[in-house]
Protein backbone atom coordinates (compact mmCIF):
# COMPACT_ATOMS: atom_id res chain seq x y z
CA UNK A 1 0.00 0.00 0.00
CA UNK A 2 1.15 2.94 -0.90
CA UNK A 3 0.09 6.35 1.59
CA UNK A 4 0.29 9.31 -0.63
CA UNK A 5 -2.05 11.58 1.86
CA UNK A 6 0.29 13.65 4.16
CA UNK A 7 -1.19 16.96 3.52
CA UNK A 8 -3.63 15.43 5.73
CA UNK A 9 -1.22 13.74 8.12
CA UNK A 10 1.81 12.67 7.96
CA UNK A 11 2.95 8.65 9.44
CA UNK A 12 4.49 8.82 12.55
CA UNK A 13 8.47 9.81 12.33
CA UNK A 14 10.77 7.35 13.77
CA UNK A 15 12.15 9.87 15.84
CA UNK A 16 8.85 10.91 17.24
CA UNK A 17 8.16 7.86 18.41
CA UNK A 18 11.43 6.86 20.14
CA UNK A 19 11.23 10.31 21.61
CA UNK A 20 7.36 9.84 22.42
CA UNK A 21 8.65 6.61 24.46
CA UNK A 22 10.92 8.15 26.21
CA UNK A 23 9.35 10.92 27.70
CA UNK A 24 6.45 8.64 28.61
CA UNK A 25 8.99 7.74 31.25
CA UNK A 26 10.31 11.09 32.51
CA UNK A 27 7.71 13.65 31.21
CA UNK A 28 4.77 12.58 33.12
CA UNK A 29 5.16 14.80 36.16
CA UNK A 30 3.42 18.19 36.49
CA UNK A 31 6.19 20.56 35.26
CA UNK A 32 4.97 23.79 37.77
CA UNK A 33 6.08 21.35 40.77
CA UNK A 34 9.32 22.33 42.28
CA UNK A 35 9.96 18.47 43.11
CA UNK A 36 12.57 16.08 41.13
CA UNK A 37 10.41 14.81 38.94
CA UNK A 38 8.50 18.17 38.04
CA UNK A 39 11.92 19.86 37.33
CA UNK A 40 12.99 16.73 35.20
CA UNK A 41 9.32 17.46 33.23
CA UNK A 42 10.19 21.14 33.15
CA UNK A 43 13.39 20.58 31.38
CA UNK A 44 11.87 18.45 28.65
CA UNK A 45 8.79 20.98 28.02
CA UNK A 46 11.63 23.73 28.06
CA UNK A 47 13.90 21.86 25.83
CA UNK A 48 11.07 21.19 23.65
CA UNK A 49 10.11 24.71 23.40
CA UNK A 50 13.47 25.85 22.42
CA UNK A 51 13.87 23.29 19.71
CA UNK A 52 10.51 24.41 18.31
CA UNK A 53 11.35 27.81 18.64
CA UNK A 54 14.59 27.09 16.88
CA UNK A 55 12.37 25.79 13.66
CA UNK A 56 10.17 27.89 13.09
CA UNK A 57 12.60 31.32 13.89
CA UNK A 58 11.63 32.81 17.14
CA UNK A 59 12.55 33.49 20.90
CA UNK A 60 11.03 30.51 23.12
CA UNK A 61 9.11 32.72 24.99
CA UNK A 62 7.15 33.90 21.84
CA UNK A 63 5.80 29.86 21.51
CA UNK A 64 3.21 27.78 23.31
CA UNK A 65 1.89 24.38 22.57
CA UNK A 66 -1.88 24.27 22.20
CA UNK A 67 -4.17 20.93 21.85
CA UNK A 68 -4.34 21.61 17.95
CA UNK A 69 -3.40 23.25 15.19
CA UNK A 70 -7.21 23.75 14.65
CA UNK A 71 -6.73 25.40 18.29
CA UNK A 72 -3.91 27.08 17.65
CA UNK A 73 -5.77 28.93 14.61
CA UNK A 74 -8.81 29.82 16.39
CA UNK A 75 -7.09 30.90 19.61
CA UNK A 76 -4.37 33.18 17.43
CA UNK A 77 -7.10 35.03 15.29
CA UNK A 78 -9.65 35.90 18.30
CA UNK A 79 -6.41 36.94 20.62
CA UNK A 80 -5.51 39.15 18.27
CA UNK A 81 -8.76 40.65 17.34
CA UNK A 82 -9.54 40.72 21.05
CA UNK A 83 -6.16 42.36 21.43
CA UNK A 84 -6.72 45.42 18.96
CA UNK A 85 -10.21 45.78 19.37
CA UNK A 86 -9.50 49.43 20.14
CA UNK A 87 -8.61 49.68 17.01
CA UNK A 88 -11.90 48.17 15.08
CA UNK A 89 -13.44 44.72 14.14
CA UNK A 90 -12.38 44.14 10.62
CA UNK A 91 -10.95 41.11 9.80
CA UNK A 92 -9.03 40.15 6.38
CA UNK A 93 -8.51 36.44 5.29
CA UNK A 94 -7.95 34.82 1.64
CA UNK A 95 -10.40 32.82 -0.12
CA UNK A 96 -8.55 29.87 0.36
CA UNK A 97 -7.66 29.97 3.78
CA UNK A 98 -7.98 26.57 5.92
CA UNK A 99 -11.29 25.89 6.79
CA UNK A 100 -10.11 26.47 10.52
CA UNK A 101 -9.66 30.51 9.86
CA UNK A 102 -12.75 30.80 7.88
CA UNK A 103 -14.55 28.98 10.60
CA UNK A 104 -13.12 31.70 13.14
CA UNK A 105 -13.78 34.36 10.76
CA UNK A 106 -17.26 33.00 10.69
CA UNK A 107 -17.28 33.48 14.58
CA UNK A 108 -15.74 36.80 14.39
CA UNK A 109 -18.47 37.85 12.03
CA UNK A 110 -21.51 36.15 14.08
CA UNK A 111 -20.24 38.43 16.94
CA UNK A 112 -20.41 41.69 14.74
CA UNK A 113 -17.26 42.41 13.14
CA UNK A 114 -16.48 42.51 9.41
CA UNK A 115 -14.32 40.16 7.49
CA UNK A 116 -13.30 40.71 3.55
CA UNK A 117 -11.88 37.66 1.90
CA UNK A 118 -9.32 38.34 -0.75
CA UNK A 119 -9.64 36.88 -4.09
CA UNK A 120 -7.25 34.30 -5.74
CA UNK A 121 -5.86 33.60 -9.11
CA UNK A 122 -6.39 30.09 -11.66
CA UNK A 123 -3.13 28.95 -9.26
CA UNK A 124 -4.69 29.81 -6.18
CA UNK A 125 -1.87 32.59 -5.13
CA UNK A 126 -3.04 36.40 -4.06
CA UNK A 127 -1.99 39.30 -4.93
CA UNK A 128 -0.28 41.48 -2.47
CA UNK A 129 -1.53 44.35 -3.94
CA UNK A 130 -5.03 43.08 -3.52
CA UNK A 131 -4.68 42.84 0.23
CA UNK A 132 -3.33 46.22 0.33
CA UNK A 133 -6.39 47.33 -1.20
CA UNK A 134 -8.98 46.37 1.01
CA UNK A 135 -6.63 47.13 4.55
CA UNK A 136 -8.84 50.08 6.54
CA UNK A 137 -8.31 52.24 9.44
CA UNK A 138 -10.09 49.43 11.38
CA UNK A 139 -8.08 46.44 10.29
CA UNK A 140 -7.73 44.28 13.52
CA UNK A 141 -5.91 41.60 12.42
CA UNK A 142 -5.10 39.97 8.23
CA UNK A 143 -4.60 35.83 8.11
CA UNK A 144 -2.46 34.41 5.03
CA UNK A 145 -1.21 30.62 4.51
CA UNK A 146 1.93 30.07 3.48
CA UNK A 147 1.17 27.46 1.38
CA UNK A 148 -2.04 25.77 0.11
CA UNK A 149 -3.38 22.81 1.80
CA UNK A 150 -5.43 21.46 -1.15
CA UNK A 151 -3.45 22.57 -4.32
CA UNK A 152 0.35 23.11 -2.87
CA UNK A 153 0.46 26.56 -3.89
CA UNK A 154 3.11 28.88 -1.93
CA UNK A 155 1.89 32.28 -1.38
CA UNK A 156 4.36 35.91 -1.31
CA UNK A 157 3.80 35.78 2.34
CA UNK A 158 6.76 37.81 2.95
CA UNK A 159 5.11 40.55 0.33
CA UNK A 160 1.94 40.65 2.05
CA UNK A 161 3.89 40.94 5.27
CA UNK A 162 5.03 44.22 4.49
CA UNK A 163 2.29 45.37 3.25
CA UNK A 164 0.49 44.92 6.43
CA UNK A 165 3.60 46.20 8.17
CA UNK A 166 3.38 49.47 6.28
CA UNK A 167 -0.47 49.88 7.49
CA UNK A 168 0.25 48.89 11.48
CA UNK A 169 -2.01 45.64 10.87
CA UNK A 170 -0.11 42.19 12.19
CA UNK A 171 -0.40 39.63 10.01
CA UNK A 172 -1.20 35.95 11.30
CA UNK A 173 0.30 33.28 9.01
CA UNK A 174 -1.00 29.51 9.04
CA UNK A 175 2.35 27.50 8.61
CA UNK A 176 0.68 23.84 8.92
CA UNK A 177 1.92 22.36 5.61
CA UNK A 178 5.09 24.47 4.40
CA UNK A 179 6.92 24.33 8.43
CA UNK A 180 8.10 21.02 7.45
CA UNK A 181 10.10 22.33 4.64
CA UNK A 182 11.55 25.48 6.38
CA UNK A 183 11.04 28.69 8.23
CA UNK A 184 8.41 31.05 6.76
CA UNK A 185 10.23 34.40 5.87
CA UNK A 186 9.12 37.94 6.48
CA UNK A 187 7.93 39.98 9.05
CA UNK A 188 4.74 38.24 10.50
CA UNK A 189 3.58 38.58 13.49
CA UNK A 190 1.80 35.09 14.69
CA UNK A 191 2.25 31.79 13.21
CA UNK A 192 0.08 28.42 13.67
CA UNK A 193 1.05 25.08 12.82
CA UNK A 194 -0.14 21.47 13.62
CA UNK A 195 2.36 18.51 14.67
CA UNK A 196 1.10 16.14 12.72
CA UNK A 197 1.80 17.38 9.55
CA UNK A 198 4.85 16.88 9.58
CA UNK A 199 5.55 13.49 11.75
CA UNK A 200 4.53 14.21 14.82
CA UNK A 201 1.82 13.27 16.80
CA UNK A 202 -1.62 13.94 16.82
CA UNK A 203 -3.14 16.68 19.16
CA UNK A 204 -0.06 19.25 19.28
CA UNK A 205 -0.02 22.72 18.09
CA UNK A 206 2.25 25.85 17.80
CA UNK A 207 1.71 29.07 18.29
CA UNK A 208 3.76 31.85 17.91
CA UNK A 209 3.14 35.31 18.82
CA UNK A 210 5.74 37.89 18.73
CA UNK A 211 7.19 40.43 20.97
CA UNK A 212 4.90 43.54 20.71
CA UNK A 213 2.00 42.48 19.08
CA UNK A 214 -0.92 43.05 21.01
CA UNK A 215 -2.52 39.67 21.84
CA UNK A 216 -6.09 39.10 24.79
CA UNK A 217 -6.58 35.32 25.01
CA UNK A 218 -10.22 34.75 24.95
CA UNK A 219 -12.34 32.47 27.41
CA UNK A 220 -10.79 31.01 30.94
CA UNK A 221 -6.85 30.98 31.23
CA UNK A 222 -4.78 29.95 33.67
CA UNK A 223 -0.82 30.14 34.24
CA UNK A 224 0.05 27.30 32.09
CA UNK A 225 1.41 28.35 28.52
CA UNK A 226 1.59 31.80 29.26
CA UNK A 227 -2.08 32.22 29.60
CA UNK A 228 -2.84 31.01 26.08
CA UNK A 229 -3.62 27.31 26.18
CA UNK A 230 -4.75 26.24 29.48
CA UNK A 231 -4.75 22.63 30.95
CA UNK A 232 -1.91 20.38 31.46
CA UNK A 233 0.75 19.85 29.15
CA UNK A 234 0.76 16.69 27.15
CA UNK A 235 4.67 17.03 27.69
CA UNK A 236 5.12 13.72 26.11
CA UNK A 237 3.03 14.41 22.67
CA UNK A 238 5.34 17.99 22.72
CA UNK A 239 8.86 16.36 22.85
CA UNK A 240 7.93 13.84 20.25
CA UNK A 241 6.14 17.22 18.23
CA UNK A 242 9.48 19.26 18.91
CA UNK A 243 11.88 16.02 18.10
CA UNK A 244 10.19 15.05 14.44
CA UNK A 245 10.27 18.88 13.37
CA UNK A 246 13.95 19.16 14.14
CA UNK A 247 14.28 15.47 12.23
CA UNK A 248 12.48 16.64 9.05
CA UNK A 249 13.98 19.61 8.87
CA UNK A 250 17.52 17.80 8.78
CA UNK A 251 16.06 15.70 5.84
CA UNK A 252 13.82 18.48 3.94
CA UNK A 253 16.76 19.95 1.66
CA UNK A 254 17.24 16.56 0.21
CA UNK A 255 13.95 14.94 0.15
CA UNK A 256 12.02 18.32 -1.45
CA UNK A 257 14.80 18.06 -4.40
CA UNK A 258 13.91 14.28 -4.58
CA UNK A 259 10.19 14.83 -4.39
CA UNK A 260 9.96 17.61 -6.32
CA UNK A 261 11.35 15.70 -9.09
CA UNK A 262 8.24 12.65 -8.70
CA UNK A 263 5.66 15.61 -8.96
CA UNK A 264 7.04 16.88 -11.83
CA UNK A 265 6.62 13.62 -13.29
CA UNK A 266 3.08 12.83 -12.65
CA UNK A 267 2.31 17.11 -13.77
CA UNK A 268 3.72 16.10 -16.75
CA UNK A 269 2.60 12.50 -17.69
CA UNK A 270 -1.12 12.60 -16.02
CA UNK A 271 -2.57 15.03 -18.83
CA UNK A 272 -1.07 12.65 -21.23
CA UNK A 273 -2.24 9.76 -19.71
CA UNK A 274 -5.63 10.48 -18.99
CA UNK A 275 -8.03 12.98 -21.46
CA UNK A 276 -10.05 15.86 -20.35
CA UNK A 277 -7.64 16.26 -16.77
CA UNK A 278 -6.65 19.73 -15.97
CA UNK A 279 -3.82 19.83 -13.26
CA UNK A 280 -4.07 22.71 -11.15
CA UNK A 281 -2.08 24.65 -8.67
CA UNK A 282 0.76 26.73 -9.16
CA UNK A 283 3.47 24.71 -11.39
CA UNK A 284 6.60 26.45 -9.75
CA UNK A 285 5.82 27.99 -6.20
CA UNK A 286 4.60 25.05 -4.67
CA UNK A 287 5.15 22.83 -1.76
CA UNK A 288 7.69 19.96 -3.41
CA UNK A 289 5.34 17.08 -2.50
CA UNK A 290 2.03 17.92 -3.45
CA UNK A 291 -0.01 17.88 -7.03
CA UNK A 292 -3.34 17.78 -7.51
CA UNK A 293 -5.85 17.35 -10.65
CA UNK A 294 -9.12 17.17 -11.54
CA UNK A 295 -10.71 14.49 -13.78
CA UNK A 296 -13.63 15.37 -16.24
CA UNK A 297 -16.34 13.18 -15.60
CA UNK A 298 -15.68 11.41 -12.83
CA UNK A 299 -17.06 11.30 -9.26
CA UNK A 300 -15.27 11.62 -6.96
CA UNK A 301 -15.76 9.10 -4.22
CA UNK A 302 -15.70 6.35 -6.49
CA UNK A 303 -12.54 7.29 -8.35
CA UNK A 304 -11.09 7.24 -4.45
CA UNK A 305 -12.19 3.73 -3.89
CA UNK A 306 -10.84 2.16 -7.18
CA UNK A 307 -7.23 4.08 -6.69
CA UNK A 308 -7.28 2.68 -3.04
CA UNK A 309 -8.26 -0.91 -3.67
CA UNK A 310 -5.39 -0.71 -6.50
CA UNK A 311 -2.97 0.25 -2.98
CA UNK A 312 -3.07 3.65 -3.05
CA UNK A 313 -4.09 6.07 0.04
CA UNK A 314 -4.99 9.63 -2.02
CA UNK A 315 -6.86 12.37 -1.26
CA UNK A 316 -9.22 14.62 -2.95
CA UNK A 317 -10.78 18.50 -2.80
CA UNK A 318 -14.31 16.75 -5.00
CA UNK A 319 -17.32 17.76 -4.11
CA UNK A 320 -18.79 14.23 -5.38
CA UNK A 321 -17.14 12.35 -2.31
CA UNK A 322 -19.42 11.78 0.52
CA UNK A 323 -17.79 13.68 3.11
CA UNK A 324 -17.96 16.76 0.87
CA UNK A 325 -21.12 17.49 -0.10
CA UNK A 326 -20.33 21.00 -1.27
CA UNK A 327 -17.84 21.94 -3.44
CA UNK A 328 -14.13 22.54 -2.16
CA UNK A 329 -14.13 26.23 -0.83
CA UNK A 330 -10.46 25.93 -2.50
CA UNK A 331 -10.92 25.00 -6.04
CA UNK A 332 -14.38 27.24 -6.31
CA UNK A 333 -12.25 30.29 -5.38
CA UNK A 334 -9.50 29.44 -7.83
CA UNK A 335 -12.33 28.60 -10.75
CA UNK A 336 -11.33 25.37 -11.81
CA UNK A 337 -12.71 22.02 -11.89
CA UNK A 338 -13.81 20.22 -8.66
CA UNK A 339 -14.97 17.33 -9.90
CA UNK A 340 -12.70 14.12 -10.16
CA UNK A 341 -10.22 15.92 -8.11
CA UNK A 342 -7.46 13.39 -6.50
CA UNK A 343 -4.52 15.36 -4.40
CA UNK A 344 -1.56 13.32 -4.57
CA UNK A 345 1.25 14.48 -1.41
CA UNK A 346 4.03 12.28 -0.96
CA UNK A 347 5.96 11.19 2.73
CA UNK A 348 9.79 11.62 3.27
CA UNK A 349 10.97 8.57 1.39
CA UNK A 350 8.67 7.94 -1.28
CA UNK A 351 10.59 6.07 -3.99
CA UNK A 352 10.07 6.66 -8.06
CA UNK A 353 8.86 3.14 -8.51
CA UNK A 354 5.48 3.77 -6.59
CA UNK A 355 4.97 6.82 -8.64
CA UNK A 356 5.32 5.22 -11.66
CA UNK A 357 2.81 2.05 -10.05
CA UNK A 358 0.30 5.66 -9.54
CA UNK A 359 0.54 6.24 -13.55
CA UNK A 360 0.40 3.01 -14.55
CA UNK A 361 -2.66 2.70 -12.35
CA UNK A 362 -4.87 6.16 -13.07
CA UNK A 363 -5.49 5.66 -16.61
CA UNK A 364 -7.86 2.58 -16.17
CA UNK A 365 -8.83 3.53 -13.05
CA UNK A 366 -10.63 6.90 -14.51
CA UNK A 367 -11.18 5.28 -17.51
CA UNK A 368 -13.65 2.43 -15.60
CA UNK A 369 -15.46 5.32 -13.42
CA UNK A 370 -16.15 7.38 -17.02
CA UNK A 371 -17.93 3.94 -18.29
CA UNK A 372 -19.66 3.62 -15.25
CA UNK A 373 -21.46 6.68 -15.39
CA UNK A 374 -21.70 6.95 -19.23
CA UNK A 375 -19.07 9.59 -19.76
CA UNK A 376 -19.16 11.43 -23.27
CA UNK A 377 -16.44 10.09 -26.20
CA UNK A 378 -14.46 12.79 -27.80
CA UNK A 379 -16.19 13.35 -31.30
CA UNK A 380 -15.84 16.86 -33.70
CA UNK A 381 -19.60 16.47 -34.82
CA UNK A 382 -21.37 20.05 -35.46
CA UNK A 383 -25.42 19.69 -34.91
CA UNK A 384 -27.95 21.90 -36.37
CA UNK A 385 -29.70 23.14 -33.31
CA UNK A 386 -29.87 26.98 -32.08
CA UNK A 387 -30.37 25.60 -28.71
CA UNK A 388 -31.22 22.86 -26.19
CA UNK A 389 -32.37 22.30 -22.75
CA UNK A 390 -30.72 19.61 -21.12
CA UNK A 391 -33.21 18.81 -17.83
CA UNK A 392 -30.25 17.31 -14.77
CA UNK A 393 -32.61 18.08 -12.18
CA UNK A 394 -31.87 15.84 -9.43
CA UNK A 395 -28.73 14.90 -10.95
CA UNK A 396 -25.36 15.23 -8.69
CA UNK A 397 -22.13 15.51 -9.46
CA UNK A 398 -20.29 15.04 -11.62
CA UNK A 399 -23.74 14.08 -14.15
CA UNK A 400 -24.72 17.42 -15.00
CA UNK A 401 -21.22 18.13 -16.95
CA UNK A 402 -21.81 14.86 -18.73
CA UNK A 403 -25.38 15.40 -19.58
CA UNK A 404 -23.69 19.37 -20.96
CA UNK A 405 -20.43 17.65 -23.21
CA UNK A 406 -23.42 14.77 -24.35
CA UNK A 407 -25.68 17.76 -25.63
CA UNK A 408 -23.29 20.49 -27.00
CA UNK A 409 -22.03 18.50 -30.42
CA UNK A 410 -25.85 18.45 -31.15
CA UNK A 411 -25.76 22.30 -30.71
CA UNK A 412 -24.19 24.81 -33.92
CA UNK A 413 -21.32 26.81 -33.12
CA UNK A 414 -22.62 29.98 -32.23
CA UNK A 415 -25.15 27.92 -30.50
CA UNK A 416 -26.78 27.20 -26.62
CA UNK A 417 -27.29 24.19 -24.38
CA UNK A 418 -29.06 25.31 -20.94
CA UNK A 419 -28.28 23.00 -18.48
CA UNK A 420 -31.23 22.99 -15.48
CA UNK A 421 -29.55 21.69 -12.43
CA UNK A 422 -30.17 22.02 -8.31
CA UNK A 423 -26.71 20.64 -7.59
CA UNK A 424 -24.15 23.20 -6.10
CA UNK A 425 -21.34 21.93 -7.64
CA UNK A 426 -23.14 22.80 -11.01
CA UNK A 427 -21.88 26.52 -10.16
CA UNK A 428 -18.14 25.72 -9.80
CA UNK A 429 -18.05 22.88 -12.89
CA UNK A 430 -19.64 24.48 -15.49
CA UNK A 431 -18.07 27.57 -15.70
CA UNK A 432 -14.97 25.26 -15.08
CA UNK A 433 -15.72 22.93 -17.60
CA UNK A 434 -16.22 25.73 -20.14
CA UNK A 435 -12.50 27.01 -19.58
CA UNK A 436 -11.26 24.04 -20.00
CA UNK A 437 -12.87 22.87 -23.44
CA UNK A 438 -13.00 26.70 -24.69
CA UNK A 439 -16.63 26.77 -24.78
CA UNK A 440 -18.36 30.20 -23.75
CA UNK A 441 -20.24 30.22 -20.30
CA UNK A 442 -23.00 32.61 -20.81
CA UNK A 443 -24.11 32.29 -17.14
CA UNK A 444 -26.56 31.49 -14.73
CA UNK A 445 -30.48 32.08 -14.99
CA UNK A 446 -32.38 31.50 -11.35
CA UNK A 447 -35.34 29.32 -12.15
CA UNK A 448 -38.00 28.60 -9.45
CA UNK A 449 -36.65 24.74 -9.35
CA UNK A 450 -32.77 24.83 -9.49
CA UNK A 451 -30.51 27.14 -11.65
CA UNK A 452 -30.11 27.06 -15.49
CA UNK A 453 -26.48 27.43 -16.68
CA UNK A 454 -26.28 28.95 -20.41
CA UNK A 455 -23.17 27.58 -22.76
CA UNK A 456 -22.30 29.10 -26.08
CA UNK A 457 -20.43 26.15 -28.94
CA UNK A 458 -17.69 27.89 -29.95
CA UNK A 459 -15.46 25.31 -31.06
Amino acid sequence: MSYFDVASAAPLHPVARQALMASLDEGWADPARLYREGRRARLLLDAAREAAAEAVGCRPDELVFTPSGTRALHDGVAGALAGRRRVGGHLVVSAVEHSAVLHAAAAHESAGGTVTEVAVDRTGAVRPEAYEAVLREDTALACLQSANHEVGTEQPVAEVAEVCRAAGVPLLVDAAQSLPWGRVDGGWSLLAASAHKWGGPAGVGLLVVRKGVRFAPRGPVDERESGRAPGFENIPAVVAAAASLRAVRAEAAAEAGRLRELTERIRARVPGLVADVEVVGDPVRRLPHLVTFSCLYVDGETLLHELDRAGFSVSSGSSCTSSTLTPSHVLKAMGVVSEGNVRVSLPFGADAAAGERFLDVLPGAVAGVREKLGAPVASGATGTLDELTVDALGERCPLPVIELAKALPRVRVGGTVTVLSDDEVAAVDIPAWCWTQKQEYVGPREREHGVAYVVRRLV
